[in-house]
């Protein structure tokens, strides 16, 4: 045991993942004749840990470009939506502290799917898909094995120069050249 350490580090403990599709209905100020197109845009979004879930506060806005007047006049609706999603945390290790950090990456950006003028002819039916994956960081401890210096062996290392003396050719590849006349090593520099 006396080879061993526990050092303390920062990595991700827990995990989570979250896809949803929501249907949010929207009356515009004009009864629609048929929807020209449809478009989610600002989304911001805040993330707090709540026990073994990661609570997501955030919003954005749905632009609905549509005709009204038995189609002679055109225009766009905006409205902003709130949301809240809860993402449930998978943990590989337990926080040695309470000092936590939060982090919420968005896969997919809020997107319309699917946008149609409901049946009363009044409103928009707009299905919006999302998907969001939180990742906590927190302290856990790494054991380590820890060998003594003489464990290590030993490093050659050779002078290295970077310039070149004039007359003489500069060849960091080639090994020693043997000269067989003397039966001494000599150097290629």
């Amino acid at each position: 045991m006396k080879n061993m350490r526990q050092i303390v580090t920062k990595t991700v403990i827990a995990k989570g993942k979250k896809r949803t599709e929501d249907t949010v209905n929207l009356r515009p100020p004009n009864s629609p004749t048929s929807i020209l197109g449809c478009w989610v845009i600002n989304h911001t979004h805040q993330a707090k840990k709540v026990g073994k879930y990661i609570e997501v506060t955030g919003k954005f806005d749905v632009n609905v470009w549509y005709s009204h007047q038995d189609h002679s006049k055109t225009s766009v609706f905006t409205e902003s939506i709130p949301y809240k999603d809860r993402i449930r945390l998978h943990y590989r290790d337990e926080p040695t502290s309470g000092h936590e950090e939060v982090i919420v990456d968005v896969i997919q950006h809020p997107n319309c799917t699917e946008a149609v003028i409901s049946e009363c002819g009044e409103k928009f039916c707009i299905t919006i898909e999302r998907e969001l994956v939180a990742e906590v960081v927190g302290e856990t401890k790494v054991c380590i094995s820890v060998h003594p210096q003489s464990f290590e062996e030993e490093w050659k290392f050779s002078d290295e120069s970077s310039s070149h003396e004039p007359g003489h050719s500069h060849s960091r590849n080639q090994g020693p050249v043997h000269d067989n006349k003397k039966g001494k090593e000599s150097s290629s520099f």
